[in-house]
């Protein structure tokens, strides 16, 4: 299988609706495909047939066989580029570093990196007892090791 002719195919696809963009292109031992897309406004099921009918028309199916999996990333994934930073300001993250792992609302994000902001409890500086405290991290993109979005009930 011509691993660049289907590149340009999902390149073309995803080019044809500028709120998309792609995530992942995986090619498997047993000839499978699978395509990760995502979008700036979530993703239609009509763009991933979209996408599949384009890289399916365009390869001959009697000259190779192959399986063709066009999907978005599960809620679980870890947020893997930029743009899907920006879709998920306001939500809640847990941010894994080195050393270190946040939760808090995603407030910004830039090209060096994202800002995180929580509330967090902690001993008062005179006597006994707690107080509520805001806290705030800005993150390096090079230091973060995984992000996902917090799913809350």
């Amino acid at each position: 299988m011509d691993e660049n002719l289907v590149r340009k195919l999902v390149d073309e696809a995803v080019a044809e609706n500028e709120a998309l963009f792609l995530l992942d292109l995986n090619f498997g031992a047993d000839r499978s495909i699978k395509v990760v897309v995502d979008g700036d406004t979530g993703v239609p099921l009509s763009e991933c047939i979209r996408i599949s009918r384009h890289v399916e028309h365009n390869l001959d199916r009697e000259a190779e066989d192959f399986s063709l999996e066009v999907t978005t990333p599960s809620i679980t994934d870890p947020l893997t580029n930029n743009r899907q930073f920006n879709k998920n300001i306001g939500r809640t993250l847990k941010v894994k570093t080195d050393n270190e792992i946040f939760e808090g609302k995603l407030t910004e994000v830039s090209e060096e990196g994202i800002r995180l902001f929580w509330k967090a409890r902690e001993p008062k500086p005179i006597g006994k007892g707690k107080i509520t405290v805001e806290k705030e991290k800005f993150l390096p993109l090079s230091e973060i090791k995984e992000a996902k979005v917090k799913i809350i009930f």
